[in-house]
């Protein structure tokens, strides 16, 4: 443990008019005991389960009055159990009547309904975005939200963090040479500019993507140069895995010579794992990298899966918040 959160976490609880308190949901119990251990405070204890009904109970099972509480909670699958567990925690604190109460919610569930795509259907993450805010919440602090414009959809304070520098520190020590960083769609070139830079790499290459509907994804083109370059494809989250495998596909088809993929929120719901274990079987891909704002199932780890630590990123800015220091691009003190 860092000694200068040990001596924050003393002050922090020493009696002042406001100080910090965590809380874990059950949603990413190991991201919680690390971000506890970073910062230094250990986590409220709390009951939390389920009445036989299937009903969602919370219990908080010491005194937070007066203390700025952060809940840790991602909204990943099971999502709506994940959602609703969040929002009792919530009134909960705020009716045992906490200073204020601020989400670490290092995956934001909904996040990719934020627009209408036909007519007649709603607009989900604004939906969740207005419960949250109705529960109580002071702030939310998250981590590559989806679409930027997520955070219009909040009047509360919100911090949408990055696992791009932690994941440029890792590749750097694999890839030195010859590097281009592509994007598996047009709506993720920032981001693909974002990791090029921190990784001093010139060169960006897109995925020309068609999706004839919301079930499938076909790679269509590449634009940009690949061939006999390092490739790093870096997407915010992926799901059933189609949209990457098919972006792979598009690269070994342009020539690249080896391939990375780098993702923050390991969805893999299935069939994903068979998809990149066939990826693995053929050698198409050098590695998987990905962040811990979702739990991976032991039974879904492959081989050349790595998992990179959020959680030094996520104490530093609970003690920002908490010290009232401005936030700015994390980087490791290692």
């Amino acid at each position: 443990m860092r000694s200068k959160s040990s001596r924050w976490a003393k002050i922090a609880t020493n009696g002042n008019s406001s100080y910090v308190k965590l809380i874990a949901g059950t949603s990413v119990p190991q991201l919680s005991q690390d971000i506890s251990k970073q910062v230094g405070i250990p986590l409220i204890k709390a009951d939390i389960g389920k009445f036989p009904n299937g009903e969602t109970r919370v219990e908080i099972l010491e005194s937070v009055r007066g203390a700025d509480v952060f809940i840790i909670q991602s909204t990943c699958p099971p999502v709506n159990d994940n959602v609703m567990e969040l929002l009792l925690m919530m009134d909960a604190l705020r009716r045992a009547s906490a200073s204020s109460v601020n989400l670490m919610v290092p995956y934001f569930g909904y996040g990719k309904q934020d627009k209408k795509k036909t007519g007649r259907e709603p607009i989900s993450a604004k939906l969740v975005a207005d419960m949250v805010e109705a529960a109580g919440a002071a702030r939310l602090i998250t981590v590559d939200l989806h679409a930027q414009q997520i955070e219009g959809f909040f009047d509360i304070p919100v911090d949408n963090l990055s696992a791009i520098y932690p994941f440029a520190e890792f590749l750097k020590k694999k890839i030195k040479e010859n590097l281009v960083v592509v994007t598996p769609d047009a709506g993720g070139t920032k981001r693909a500019r974002d990791l090029a830079n921190a990784m001093q790499a010139e060169r960006i290459a897109i995925i020309d993507k068609y999706r004839p509907d919301w079930r499938k994804a076909n790679a269509m083109n590449v634009i940009g140069k690949v061939e006999g370059m390092n490739a790093i494809i870096v997407d915010d989250f992926i799901d059933t895995g189609g949209s990457m495998a098919e972006a792979v596909k598009a690269l070994r088809n342009h020539k690249a010579e080896k391939i990375w993929v780098a993702c923050t929120h390991p969805l893999l719901t299935d069939p994903a794992t068979k998809r990149f274990q066939e990826l693995n079987d053929s050698g198409d891909v050098e590695g998987f990298i990905f962040a811990d704002t979702v739990p991976i199932p032991k039974e879904k780890m492959l081989k050349n899966y790595q998992v990179i630590s959020t959680a030094p990123m996520l104490a530093d800015t609970i003690e920002r918040i908490a010290r009232g220091f401005s936030l700015h691009p994390y980087k490791s003190k290692s």
